[in-house]
């Protein structure tokens, strides 16, 4: 195949995924935060909380609509441009997915309309039950979608049939409880309720510095401080769990983000600053703080984290032994009664994936010769310079959230001290800075992946369909274009209603008596 067509079907993937992610995360922090807006309003009945409720609700409408959209666009893209992807492991892959779409989709289509314009016809209590539905919704949504991802991060409870020439499920409670998928979830989930929770401050602090709608500016900056400071200090521990579920799992993408090229003495230095090469392979100007990457990423004082170089050397193991399996499988094609050839892949079959980073060079991968195989193997380094940066920027965006919310929190609690003027100024200029991090996150998540798109199983080269440079280019034209456009509106619409603010038109009653001329109103939209 052309390897263009890889790089654009690659590109076109990326540019979709990075997009989507700029509304998932804020829809996932603002229906909590909603439930908990809505859970005062109930318990205390004072208006104040519903005008607060419905302000965020409609922030959080606009974002939702844009959301879906380019949701349903990411995932019909495994079968236009990834249709080999979905041939061999669809039916492990495709599982989480339908079930994200039956269970987590429909509940959120189903109570949405309910919570926005219900708010007149069900009980407080009724509605609040709507609302945490639908944050229950999106959540699960998350839950399902990060299964699936983390699935092709830690390939668990499937296996290859050489007989219809595919992946498998053989356990599904595995794949359902991968520690990646979990990992995952729970930091994905809470650096949306960072997200969300910086918004809703920086919004608040916008208000406050113009001196408009202040009661509801000063509950709502409370609420996001204390949800604000939960979720960032989560963040920051279940990225250290994250981490953890690294060395046992992805251990090349841990060496790369710490560009650690060879096999350090116990416990390893954490890297703060480094320039690393890929050409020379090693990493100047190094200042490293010792011992804490080896408490991070094995909990111990004496365990390991191994290096780049020691990796490369265990992957060519893998690719030898996958050629074996290789060479069996052909023979089992030829005749499935093989016993001697059913009997190598059965003792080879968990490195077949290996095998296949071969055709990049050669049709037959049992035939490769020993240069090709250690080409393949250093194949398996992701980009170490994009890796590293791209972690410690988000990382240090993640500790910069904590200060803020801290501040917040403080300042939320001495009541009296809410208009210092120097913060919410600061407030308003982080609202950029948890997307910059989430979607360097999702970067070192997936470009640590490479060359897999089933990490050991399937290299992304031999995933992508049977298109052309033309296609790709034209509907990656189109896509920048229309969602570009739609882009626009979303944040021209958020900040009309900003500047709207917390108001709501509402039409005015029938005067007494219905024979006298109606005076002449604006329409309430």
């Amino acid at each position: 195949m052309d390897p263009s067509v890889i790089d654009l079907s690659r590109l076109q993937f990326a540019l979709t995924a990075l997009y989507h992610f700029l509304f998932v995360p804020l829809t996932l922090g603002l229906s909590f935060m909603l439930v908990i807006m809505e859970s005062v309003y109930v318990m205390t009945g004072r208006p104040v909380w519903r005008q607060v409720t419905r302000f965020w609700g409609k922030i959080f409408g606009i974002n939702f609509v844009l959301g879906v959209a380019t949701g349903l666009t990411m995932e019909f893209q495994f079968g236009t441009n990834w249709s080999y992807f979905s041939h061999y492991v669809g039916d492990i892959f495709g599982a989480p997915l339908a079930i994200e779409g039956l269970m987590a989709f429909f509940l959120e289509a189903t109570f949405v309309g309910l919570m926005f314009f219900g708010w007149d016809r069900l009980s407080k209590l009724g509605h609040l039950v709507v609302t945490f539905m639908v944050a229950l919704g999106t959540n699960l949504s998350a839950l399902w979608i990060l299964i699936a991802n983390g699935w092709m991060q830690n390939p668990v409870g499937a296996t290859f049939n050489p007989d219809t020439m595919r992946m498998e499920v053989t356990d599904f409670a595995a794949v359902l409880f991968n520690p990646v998928a979990q990992a995952k979830f729970v930091h994905t989930v809470s650096a949306g309720y960072v997200t969300a929770s910086v918004v809703v401050l920086g919004i608040s602090a916008f208000w406050l510095l113009k001196g408009r709608w202040v009661p509801v500016a000063r509950r709502s900056m409370t609420v996001a401080a204390a949800f604000g400071l939960a979720s960032s200090l989560s963040v920051v521990v279940l990225g250290d769990e994250s981490g953890y579920a690294l060395t046992d799992n992805q251990k090349m993408k841990l060496a790369a983000i710490e560009a650690a090229w060879h096999t350090a003495p116990a416990p390893a230095g954490l890297t703060l600053f480094g320039v690393p090469s890929m050409a020379t392979r090693e990493t100047r100007y190094e200042v490293q703080v010792p011992w804490v990457l080896g408490l991070i990423a094995t909990r111990s004082l004496d365990g390991t984290v191994t290096g780049m170089s020691e990796l490369v050397l265990q992957a060519q193991e893998r690719i030898a032994s996958g050629q074996i399996a290789y060479a069996a499988v052909q023979r089992l094609k030829a005749d499935a009664q093989d016993a001697p050839a059913r009997a190598a892949f059965e003792a080879h079959k968990r490195d077949l994936g290996y095998a296949l980073l071969l055709k990049r060079y050669v049709a037959d991968p049992a035939a490769a010769p020993p240069a090709q195989v250690e080409l393949a193997a250093w194949d398996t380094v992701p980009s170490v310079p994009l890796m590293f940066w791209a972690f410690r920027v988000m990382a240090a965006i993640g500790f910069a959230m904590i200060a803020l919310f801290a501040t917040a929190f403080v300042l939320c609690s001495l009541r009296m001290q809410m208009n210092v003027r120097w913060f919410l100024r600061a407030a308003v200029i982080a609202i950029p800075l948890p997307w910059v991090a989430i979607e360097l996150g999702w970067i070192v998540a997936e470009l640590g992946r490479q060359p897999w798109a089933i990490d050991g199983v399937l290299p992304t080269f031999l995933a992508a369909s049977s298109l052309t440079p033309a296609m790709l280019l034209t509907t990656i034209a189109g896509f920048t274009l229309l969602y570009g456009t739609l882009a626009v509106i979303e944040v021209r619409l958020i900040l009309a209603a900003v500047r709207h603010g917390p108001v709501e038109d509402e039409v005015p009653a029938l005067p007494a008596d219905t024979h006298a001329p109606i005076p002449a109103q604006p329409l309430a939209v």
